[in-house]
């Protein structure tokens, strides 16, 4: 039966892929992490993207379950948050199903997610592990050039800034940014009083992260 729902949830994957091709969903996950975090981050990023970088994204980012088939209509998947994530085995199977079928995440860690995401990734993944990129992975030179890798939009710990993903086959399904936040620099100007130099650099690393999705 699992492997029946597999196959379904496949399809579903690809009929939709066609109709949703340029489409972000923000995943909402249990737990009590604010999944909702930094809610002009992502109308923020699309409009950089869209006015920037050729690509034409729905401005309506939509809330999506994760143990939901609505994952299946987004070839592109962000998380956010500061604090706790639990995903039930029914919840990791089918976010794992998506990841394999050629769907993609992105988990931006606004500040303290790390430990419980790590937990709950070996239950997507349980033989598979985070592997930070390199700065020549291509993801840091798609429209912009980052030639030392992830930048550091806030400070938090003082720790570098990591990007770190899972493979599948040879392609990037999840990447996590850890230590960066770059959600708090697509935020509106006033959110955070970045720099607009701060601003720019999030932004172009975001679009880059989009480009390698959508146009690669």
């Amino acid at each position: 039966m699992k492997q029946l729902t597999a196959l379904f949830l496949v399809c579903v994957f690809f009929i939709s892929f066609g109709a949703h091709a340029q489409e972000i969903g923000i995943l909402k996950y249990k737990g009590g992490g604010d999944w909702y975090g930094n809610p002009t981050a992502l109308p923020n990023l699309i409009r950089f993207c869209n006015g920037n970088i050729g690509t034409k994204i729905k401005g309506k980012v939509d809330n999506v379950e994760v143990g939901s088939t609505d994952i299946f209509q987004y070839p592109f998947l962000h998380m956010t948050g500061h604090g706790n994530v639990v995903f039930s085995q029914e919840e990791a199977e089918n976010l794992s199903t998506y990841l394999l079928s050629g769907g993609f995440l992105h988990v931006d860690d606004n500040y303290g997610m790390a430990p419980y995401l790590r937990k709950e990734l070996v239950k997507v993944f349980p033989d598979k592990e985070l592997v930070e990129l390199g700065a020549d992975h291509p993801i840091f030179a798609q429209e912009y050039s980052f030639p030392e890798g992830l930048p550091k939009i806030h400070e938090h710990d003082g720790k570098r800034p990591q990007a770190l993903g899972i493979f599948h086959d040879g392609r990037l399904v999840l990447l996590f940014t850890f230590e960066s936040d770059l959600g708090d620099g697509w935020e509106d100007p006033a959110v955070h009083n970045d720099s607009p130099e701060v601003r720019e650099k999030a932004l172009k690393m975001g679009a880059n992260i989009i480009s390698y999705v959508f146009k690669n």
